[in-house]
């Protein structure tokens, strides 16, 4: 009996690991290259891989801008990526990071939009959520560095509390999950992960205001270092709700205190929109406004 129950004990054992694994294997972490989990969705003429295909080239000219995307979706997790914007008069571009559900009436969405500028002005970097189809909550922050001289990080961290944006690892954005109070949050539909360099000179720099000079073309962007760790969906259908995913563990369900101050230091310093201040649309502020981070 002792060695019918050791034999039943291992096989737990056993199983154990196996269900641990397929979880595992449902998070993807850390594409080594370009190909391995994105593919180009637009111009592929206008998109060129460069260091072996751990960075690429994005190329906007008077014939066309470009874009890619994930091959897969995915339900909660950290998508990041390292980007160079547009240097120079980059006025009238914009230089597009976000997750989106693809889906065409109750859209979920997470932007990153960087916005060009005249030459010697700062970069704007605009965010934007819908949930549930509710959108139209723009923020607008000056970012604190030139985003054109080198390489920096922009990460997107969802999970069933919050969502943050990140610049180099200073929140920009915090929106919490609300639900309770009737706030919509994006809960359920899986996201892919998007990115367009394209000219929207019609509002992208002072309102539209600033024009495209096309005498400056053609304008680069570049990315590296592409970093995706989330639930892939399709896939198990425990992995989004498994409290062991990292990204729902106590430290990630909402700012600490070092990461509060670095919040409101870029809030008070660089953020020069707010919807929520912004009477002219919202004469009374959307709910969430009221929620601190």
């Amino acid at each position: 009996m002792a060695k019918t129950l050791c034999h039943g004990l291992i096989f737990l054992s056993i199983l154990a690991v196996m269900i641990s694994s397929l979880l595992l294997d449902a998070v993807l972490a850390r594409p080594a290259t370009f190909q391995d989990d994105f593919q180009v969705t637009w111009s592929d003429n206008h998109l060129k891989q460069i260091e072996g295909g751990r960075a690429i080239q994005l190329i906007l000219d008077q014939y066309a801008g470009c874009g890619f995307a994930s091959k897969y979706k995915y339900l909660y997790g950290r998508v990041s990526m390292k980007i160079k914007l547009v240097a120079g008069d980059s006025a009238g571009t914009v230089t597009a990071f976000y997750m989106n559900s693809d889906t065409d009436n109750i859209r979920d969405e997470l932007d990153f939009e960087f916005l060009g500028n005249r030459s010697g002005q700062p970069y704007t970097v605009q965010t934007n959520v819908y949930a549930r189809g509710v959108g139209n909550r723009e923020q607008r922050v000056n970012l604190w560095f030139d985003p054109s001289a080198d390489y920096h990080l922009y990460s997107i961290m969802w999970n069933h509390d919050q969502v943050v944006f990140s610049v180099d690892d200073y929140p920009i954005r915090v929106y919490k999950n609300s639900e309770a109070k009737g706030i919509p949050f994006p809960k359920s539909q899986p996201m892919g992960v998007f990115s367009t360099l394209w000219e929207a000179d019609d509002w992208a720099t002072r309102g539209g205001l600033e024009k495209i000079n096309w005498s400056k073309a053609p304008f680069y962007a570049y990315y590296k270092d592409f970093d995706i760790e989330g639930c892939v969906v399709p896939g198990p259908s425990a992995c989004p709700n498994n409290p062991s995913n990292w990204w729902e563990g106590p430290s990630y369900k909402q700012l600490s205190a070092g990461q509060i101050a670095k919040y409101n230091w870029v809030k008070r310093n660089y953020m020069i929109y707010d919807y929520c201040t912004d009477k002219s649309r919202y004469p009374v502020a959307p709910p969430e406004c009221a929620i601190g981070v």
